[in-house]
This record gives structure tokens, sequence and C-alpha cells, in this order.
């Protein structure tokens, strides 16, 4: 009974024994092989035995460069100082480094770096902020020689724009009307018949006098007359004071001195020899105040006085003038005058100015009325012409004309 039974089992053994190891190949054969395995048969080949696994690949080592870290300006304000910094590595392997910049002018010029803090700074004088701008680079130079740009270049400079103010902008504007010509010389003369003007009472008549006896009371009457030769210099910084003015002359005539009390003609001789500085205001555009100073040595002495103008209008073009002056003060008296003056711009080259003037001058009784008209031609380059004519008289009785002529240079 064992027998039989042990048997069948151990064949059945016997045959799915034999079965596993028919099958077993096959299927080490099917499977894909294991990743360790596939490693270590690469690793084997002889192309790659002699090489170390793990060994590192290292980029080759660049030598240190200098550099410059900037923020770059746009804009700044004019007559300003314009400030630049920078920030540099590595400054030992720098020799020299600089703020190159073109002007407004177009000139190049250059400014070094130098240390300020943690920084190093380079500062443009405010004479070379002007408008419309300017550009610049910044350039470096090695310890070995060598010189580069670092920021922009020469060739292309990186640009600045100077802004400028309204009074700027004005001065330009101005400026660039008048041909960019600040000065103005001067120099006329005039002459001027008030006719033969009587006094308003009888005077005694004085020593040797023609037509009359000593102590005889006669009423003077005098060949009213006067010229006068002027020289002058114009300066116009064309901003809040517009203009300044040096004037200086010499006046000879004769009238009805008030103080005399005797009829002698050699006291109605009268004589002035001046100089007068002046400065123009500018309030706006259309309006300008002039005030002006008077010194003077007279036949009598040394005087002093002054004047006033007030401008409406352009002060290169059509506009009115108001003004007065006055010089003297009692025996040393020798006049006064109000006068307006109305410029008109007449074409491109003309100015016609009609003037009404009421003076005393020179040592006067009375006072009298000029009706002048000043025709102005701009010739070219600069100079100009004045031509004058009118009338004038003190009494209603008796008057006389009025001749000038001025030429003025402006450069």
């Amino acid at each position: 009974m064992v027998t039989r039974t042990i048997l069948p089992r151990a064949l059945l053994s016997l045959a799915v024994a034999s079965l596993l190891c028919t099958l077993a190949p096959q299927a080490s054969a099917d499977e894909p092989r294991p990743l360790e395995v596939t490693e270590a048969t690469e690793a084997t080949k002889p192309a790659e035995a002699d090489a170390p696994r793990d060994a590192p690949t290292r980029a080759p080592i660049e030598p240190a460069q200098p550099e410059v870290h900037h923020a770059p300006l746009s804009s700044s304000f004019a007559h300003e100082p314009l400030r630049f910094e920078i920030e540099l590595d590595h400054p030992e392997l720098v020799r020299w480094v600089g703020l190159v910049y073109r002007s407004p002018s177009g000139a190049w010029k250059s400014i070094p770096f130098l240390r300020a803090g943690q920084a190093y700074l380079a500062v443009i004088p405010a004479e070379d902020v002007e408008p419309p701008g300017l550009a610049y680079t910044i350039e470096l130079q090695r310890t070995s020689g060598e010189s580069t740009a670092l920021f922009a270049s020469r060739a292309a400079p990186w640009p600045v724009e100077v802004l400028e103010d309204r009074s700027d902008a004005r001065e330009r504007a101005m400026l660039e009307r008048l041909g960019s010509r600040r000065s103005v010389a001067t120099a006329g003369g005039e002459f001027a018949v008030f006719g033969a003007t009587s006094g308003r009472e009888a005077i005694p008549c004085g020593a040797k006098q023609v037509g009359c006896t000593e102590g005889q009371r006669v009423i003077p009457v005098v060949n009213d007359q006067y010229w006068k030769v002027e020289v002058g210099y114009t300066y116009r910084p064309l901003r809040t004071v517009a203009e300044f003015s040096l004037r200086g002359g010499v006046v000879r005539g004769q009238s009805l001195v008030r103080s005399v009390r005797t009829y002698e003609l050699e006291k109605y001789k009268v004589g002035l020899n001046y100089a007068s500085p002046s400065v123009r205001f500018r309030f706006a555009d259309a309006w300008h105040l002039e005030v002006s100073a008077l010194t003077s040595i007279t036949e009598v002495g040394f005087s002093i006085g002054g004047g006033s103008a007030l401008l409406i209008g352009d002060p290169y073009g059509s506009k009115l003038t108001l003004g007065f002056e006055t010089i003297g003060i009692g025996q040393q008296y020798f006049g006064s005058r109000f006068y307006s003056r109305f410029d008109i711009t007449a074409g491109e080259r003309l100015r016609v100015s009609p003037m009404i003037e009421v003076t005393d001058m020179p040592h006067a009784e009375s006072f009298g009325v000029r009706l002048l008209t000043d025709i102005t031609v701009d010739v070219g380059r600069g100079l100009s012409a004045t031509l004058r004519g009118g009338y004038q008289a003190r009494r209603s009785t008796a008057g006389g004309p009025a001749l000038g002529v001025n030429l003025a240079l402006a450069f």
C-alpha cells in the first residue's frame, strides 16, 4: 500500500521538476536585463576603462576685468553743475577712468572720476551745461595701457537734454531776433531853433549893449536856439535788467535865462557838459521802465538830475514811450523836458517815430513845445541811421525848425 502510494507521487514530482527545468531558460531570455547588469557591462568597455568614473569637468578661469556700474542721466537744468557717479570693479587694474563729453559748442572735453566714498564722482561745470544739451561717454584706460569705452562711445555718445527756464528761453529768442548783437554804439547831433523869443517884462539894459543905453529898461529879445552832440553805449543783458547805457554830450546855445536881471547878450549864452547812466528794467514782455541819472558841469557850476521813461509795447518794435528828464536845482537849474514818443514799425527796415516834447531847456524862462518826427532806416549789418525833423516854439509869435541825425551800430 505504502509503495503504491509513494511511487505515483515521486513520478509526479519528477515530471514537474523536469518541466520547470525546460521552461526556466526560455523565460530568462525573454525578460529585460536588469539596469545594474547593463551598467556593469558597459563599464568594462576598453574605451572607458582608463578614465576615472566620477572625474568633474571644469571651465577655464577668466582673468578679472574692470567694470563700470552707472545709471545714465537724460536731462538737467541749464547753468547748474552736472554730477555723474559710477561704481568701479577692480580699480587696481585701472590707470585712468574719466567722463568724456561734447559741449553745446561741439568741443570734446574730459573730466577724471575721483573717489567719493564708495563711488567715483565727475562734475561738468555749470558754464558747459547749456541748451539744447550735451552728450557723454565713459572711457577707461587699463594699467596695461589699453583704452576702451565702457559706457556709450564718442561715435554714439549718450545724450543729455538741458532744460532752460522761461527767462533763458526769452533771452535766447530776443537775442536771435537782434542778430546776436548785444552792444550798441551811438553818435549823433541836433540843432534846434525856437526863434526870436522875447521876455515877459522889461529889465535894465546892461553896459555896452547895442540898441539901448545902460540903465534903460527894455524887453529882452534873444535868438533862442541850441546845438547838441552826443555819444553813447548800450549793453543788452535781455533779462530782468534788459539794458544799461551810458551817454555823454555837449550842449551849447542861448536862451532867455530866467536868472538874468539885466539885458546883456553875453549872459544869455548857455552850455552843458553832461553824462547820463541809465538802466532799463523788464517787468513784463510789454512793460519796461527806464531810470537814468544826470550829472553835468554848466556855466554856473556842477549840477545833478535824473529821469525816467515807461515803455509800453515791443521794446524793439512798435511801442509808446512816456518820459521826463530834469537837471539842476536853483541857480544851477538847466531845464526839464517831458515827452511822449510813439515808435511805429513801418517795414522790415523802416521805423517812424512821431514825438511831442515840452521843455524849458536850456535855461529858458518858459516852456516851449516841440513837434518832432524821427525816421530810422536799418542799413544792414547792425548799422542804422536816424533822421530828425520838426518844429518848436516858446511863444506863439515865434518858432523854428529842428534838424538832427543819429547813427547806431549794433554788434
